[in-house]
């Protein structure tokens, strides 16, 4: 450190290995886990590679769940992550002699998606949420289904009288995890309800399936991560309504955590 009056130098230990060229760096690091920050990851694995070609990264997103399960065997370097680690996951690391490093790396929204012809909801609050994707919408059909159940947990919107097809990410998936905590938790310990989510609905790891099948409804609703829902065309994202008035996804709504569906990720 330095200042106008004083300045230090640190050296290293004498006896501490010289540290190699980067560029003359060889091996393998294997990155796996979440689909939403596995974007990141590839660019940084690129960025990588181009200053140490010597180093091969593989990356891939099966899901958060998924990605600590290697993790927590020794089968990969780091593992990306849309949520904390969990504490029986952690307990697996612990067991398995893994310890790590948890490092915040991003802020993100997860964005509610519907196809452009519906033009009848624009915005979801999360009593509506809840009524189509909660454990108590189990075997509606169509949207009009759920309209009892918004009303009777605060739901702000009319729905149509057309089918409910639904695509959503699985358990295997940290953002499943969050839009589980983030929006129907509450409602759901308030009716006393153990499940969270609905069990019949199209399950995709996959956030382009999800994506595609959003695209090819015009009842649809699904969400995904906002890297994904944000730069996907075809589909129409809706604003979401946590108690503070509709609020649209963008890059300043998530950073400011106006955006009620905002979450950390994580490395």
């Amino acid at each position: 450190s330095s200042d106008s009056d004083s300045s230090e130098t640190v050296a290293a230990p004498a006896d501490a290995p010289a540290a190699a060229p980067i560029n003359d760096l060889e091996g393998e690091v294997n990155v796996s886990g979440s689909s939403t920050v596995e974007p990141v990851s590839v660019r940084t694995a690129e960025l990588f590679e181009d200053i140490a070609p010597g180093v091969v990264v593989n990356v891939d997103g099966p899901g958060t769940g998924d990605g600590f399960k290697l993790f927590c065997q020794g089968d990969t370097d780091i593992s990306d992550a849309s949520r904390q680690i969990k504490d029986s996951e952690a307990e697996l690391c612990a067991e398995a002699g893994i310890e790590y490093i948890e490092l915040e790396v991003a802020i993100d929204g997860i964005t509610v998606l519907t196809h452009p012809a519906n033009d009848t909801i624009d915005c979801l609050s999360f009593g509506d949420l809840y009524a189509l994707f909660s454990s108590e919408a189990e075997g509606f059909t169509t949207w009009a289904d759920a309209q009892a159940l918004a009303t009777e947990v605060g739901g702000t919107s009319t729905f149509p009288d057309s089918d409910l097809d639904i695509t959503a990410p699985g358990t295997e998936s940290g953002t499943y995890d969050s839009f589980g905590e983030l929006v129907l938790e509450d409602i759901a310990e308030e009716r006393g309800q153990e499940g969270l989510f609905r069990p019949d609905y199209i399950s995709a790891a996959d956030d382009n399936v999800i994506i595609g099948n959003t695209q090819g409804s015009e009842s649809s609703i699904s969400f995904v991560g906002a890297a994904f829902g944000l730069n996907a065309d075809g589909v129409k994202v809706l604003e979401v309504d946590g108690g503070d008035g509709c609020t649209a996804a963008n890059a300043e709504t998530i950073a400011s955590g106006a955006y009620p569906i905002s979450r950390s990720l994580y490395i």
